[in-house]
């Protein structure tokens, strides 16, 4: 790179889907953007499986489909979710969850299968540029725009700077951007099983008394006929690192028996992956020619399936707000109005994710009585589950 200052309308910190996304949405109204990332460009290009399954609302198809990212990911592998059911204590009650609107609650797709087609997108794209192994070294910010120098060398300067590196943003960090952190002390770790009984395209939810919690997502069949789930189990790091030691076999006879046999004779397909359950929420979500995006602005407990959602909710609202103010990236008001928005759409969830998750995680006596009343409740009371139905599929119109 020329060591004078290359110059943008856009700098994105973080080349994850949510930035790729914004690159691609910002380019359809003719804004330049250097996008930089710490990782090399085969892992970007090329990402690889890494466990998880992503949850898509009809809303995230939706902006996917306008950006004509939809279409790139096979079809073959978007799995739909007819209906779901949250499983309290044991397998003897639960919350039925589907939808008398659509044809489907939500779609799995792979996360790889996401970043690929995003990526893929922007790959061609003349006003998109990426730079790969490469950090922010140095940030400023004035009146006359942000101003970088990179770890690779040379500078750039751009009219606005996007932060979405991750929910430990290290540039939120070094901004002094306030974020509040809560860490669960949970691990989440995450497959894909086969399976000798149907799931009938059901999601499941299980919040056992005894400490863990399992979640059986539904995917198409295999190439022979066969059924296969996502599975995702949360625990404590100690019960954590017990299961992840089991070989396959042993480990498909735990989720056998901790499934209480539902799904018949189970089969571990791929690599199990763990990651640390810890959810944040920036104080601002914008700045003097900055804002927060993705998981560095809101980084979710995936329980309710939200957190890539949010950031493609995010990167329509910014486009939007830019749009709306004549295409100036660093306008205060569509800075303002993107802040606002996102916090509006986000917060209320944000808040409800945590204390279900602390509430359906604690096996006091208290907690659960708590836990029964709530899902009784929400099993009779029909226009309240629709309205939460709602929310969390994002089928509204829009």
């Amino acid at each position: 790179m020329n060591t004078h200052a290359e110059t943008y309308d856009i700098a994105i910190i973080g080349a994850g889907p949510v930035g790729l996304a914004l690159a691609r949405a910002l380019s359809a109204q003719g804004l330049r953007s250097v996008v930089l990332e710490k990782q090399s460009l085969d892992a970007i290009a090329n990402p690889q499986a890494d466990g998880r399954d992503i949850a898509l609302t009809h809303l995230s198809r939706k902006i996917l489909g306008e950006m004509g990212i939809w279409p790139a990911i096979p079809q073959g592998e978007v799995s739909p979710i007819v209906k779901a059911q949250v499983f309290n204590g044991g397998f003897d009650q639960h919350m039925d969850m589907h939808s008398d609107s659509e044809d489907a609650l939500g779609f799995i797709v792979s996360n790889h299968l996401i970043r690929k087609a995003i990526y893929d997108s922007v790959a061609g794209d003349g006003n998109v540029t990426l730079l790969t192994d490469c950090t922010a070294k140095d940030i400023r910010i004035d009146a006359k725009g942000c101003h970088i120098s990179l770890s690779s060398g040379g500078n750039l300067t751009a009219k606005l700077l996007v932060i979405a590196d991750s929910r430990f943003s290290a540039t939120r960090q070094q901004l002094g951007i306030p974020a509040a952190k809560h860490d669960f002390s949970k691990v989440m770790m995450v497959c894909r099983m086969t399976h000798e009984l149907t799931h009938d395209n059901t999601a499941r939810e299980c919040f056992l008394y005894d400490g863990w919690t399992l979640a059986v997502l539904p995917l198409n069949s295999d190439e022979n006929g066969g059924y296969r789930s996502s599975v995702v189990i949360t625990a404590n790091p100690e019960r954590n690192k017990e299961i992840a030691a089991l070989d396959a076999d042993a480990f498909a006879r735990w989720a056998e028996a901790k499934l209480q046999h539902r799904f018949g004779t189970m089969t571990l397909e791929n690599t199990r992956h763990s990651y640390p359950l810890v959810a944040t929420y920036a104080e601002r979500f914008s700045g003097a020619r900055w804002v927060l995006m993705g998981d560095a602005a809101v980084g979710m407990h995936p329980v309710t399936a939200h957190g890539f959602n949010f950031g493609l909710r995010g990167v329509q609202t910014l486009a939007e707000s830019i749009k709306l103010a004549g295409g100036d990236p660093a306008s205060p008001t569509a800075l303002l109005r993107y802040d606002r928005q996102h916090r509006q759409a986000t917060r209320p969830l944000y808040l409800a994710t945590n204390g279900i998750v602390r509430l359906y995680t604690t096996d006091t006596p208290v907690a659960k009585v708590a836990r029964n009343v709530l899902l009784k409740g929400a099993n009779l009371l029909s226009p309240v589950k629709g309205v939460l139905m709602k929310k969390l599929m994002e089928a509204e119109k829009h």
